[in-house]
């Protein structure tokens, strides 16, 4: 008898925010509009990005709009970053600045 694993949407992360995912350390990711059609409850498949390598599931607490100029030290704190390590990493990803969600999710498998 198979064991049937589900087969969840796929959702990536650079390879740097793997093991800040994976111990617990990063419960945030900040995206733009093309990322934030998720709903709470939904499990999603990990992969980094660009190599595609699966490392876990999440499920998705919450999608909650932010502006770049409301980003705060708690923010920063759930990605395990500084405010302004956040804010260059915000600008290098999104340098035009669109409207911003932050997910808040939590790890369900490593």
């Amino acid at each position: 008898m198979s064991v049937h694993t589900p087969t969840y949407p796929e959702f990536t992360f650079f390879g740097r925010f793997v093991a800040d995912i994976q111990s617990g350390r990063k419960t945030i990711t900040i995206r733009d509009e093309s990322e934030a059609n998720w709903q709470p409850g939904q499990r999603l498949a990990l992969f980094t990005n660009p190599e595609h390598q699966p490392f876990g599931a999440m499920e998705v607490l919450s999608v909650t709009p932010l502006a770049f100029d409301d980003l705060t030290d708690e923010h920063a704190r759930q990605e395990n970053m500084t405010l302004a390590e956040l804010q260059t990493v915000i600008r290098d990803i999104y340098p035009a600045l669109p409207p911003l969600y932050v997910i808040e999710f939590k790890l369900i498998e490593a």
